[in-house]
């Protein structure tokens, strides 16, 4: 009976070996692949079938960051909140810059958010490579997800950093303008940004270790730069437009005009930053496609 049973066992072993290559009818799992297109810049496709494992990895992000720390979540109050309040002493009381008839902490806030979402995500996108490489070199995920994961985790940040804005507005008396239904427009305007810049930084820093060094040096620059701490109308007229080539002009103007500013909604700002968000997205798309051959042999 016990010779008859084990015969049985691999006779079904067999069958099922059979059925697995063809056998009995069965289909037969296969995986076709095909070379990319030349200038294919996102793989839509690749990217729903792994939709999942994006989820996961911006969870892990998340939690990562905060994981162990006494605060928690509440870091991301404390960033913009303590710049604010640096911001208003010195830029508000000492150097007395203008706010456009606004409470100076409203007016610096209502720009930090956008920015301090900006700066911190473009400083994670471009270290992610560096620190991933554990995994991408070992198994094969759509490499384009590793500098839009912090892109997307920081919207968690941006989410909670603006219920303190909504604090301020109520003590401050403040009332958002018809313009806050373009506020959704303005935050894919700056996570366009965000990912270009993103792609680009982490595919060079990856080759040039320089550059990650140079993040934190880089975004007190582009913070400067921007109209974080004083308005844009102090730029003259015919810069307008010209200056309006840094997109995160347009946004934070745009978030101020949306939230308390008693000027209109900045169109031509936006229009002039959308452009060069767009040509830095899909550059930074196809560089990043271009020189991912070499990652794991640089990295």
């Amino acid at each position: 009976m016990q010779t008859q049973g084990v015969a049985s066992e691999k006779a079904n072993r067999v069958a099922s070996v059979a059925n697995y290559r063809g056998g009995g009818g069965a289909a037969v799992p296969h995986f076709v692949i095909r070379a990319r297109k030349k200038w294919q810049v996102f793989n839509w496709r690749e990217f729903v079938e792994y939709r999942d494992l994006l989820y996961f990895l911006v969870l892990r992000d998340v939690t990562v960051l905060y994981k162990q720390t006494v605060l928690g979540l509440a870091w991301a109050i404390l960033t913009p909140f303590f710049s604010m309040v640096v911001f208003s002493v010195i830029f508000g009381k000492l150097a007395k810059l203008p706010s456009e008839g606004i409470p100076y902490p409203v007016f610096s806030y209502a720009a930090l958010l956008p920015w301090t979402y900006f700066s911190q995500s473009l400083i994670r996108s471009t270290e992610s490579l560096i620190q991933n490489t554990a995994i991408f070199t070992k198994i094969y995920y759509p490499r384009l997800f590793i500098p839009l994961v912090p892109v997307l985790s920081k919207l968690v940040d941006l989410g909670i950093a603006f219920l303190l804005f909504i604090v301020l507005m109520i003590y401050y008396h403040v009332t958002p303008t018809r313009h806050v239904v373009f506020v959704p427009v303005l935050i894919a305007l700056m996570i366009a940004t965000t990912a270009g810049l993103g792609m680009w930084l982490s595919a060079l820093a990856i080759q040039y270790r320089d550059i990650k060094h140079a993040m934190t040096f880089a975004t007190q620059i582009l913070m400067y730069a921007a109209p974080v701490v004083w308005p844009v109308s102090l730029v003259p007229a015919q810069f307008r437009l010209w200056y309006g080539l840094y997109p995160m002009v347009g946004v934070i103007e745009g978030f101020r005009s949306a939230f308390i500013g008693k000027n209109p909604m900045p169109w031509d700002l936006i229009g002039v930053g959308a452009i060069s968000a767009a040509i830095v997205l899909i550059s930074g798309a196809l560089y990043f496609k271009r020189t991912e051959r070499i990652f794991a042999d640089v990295a």
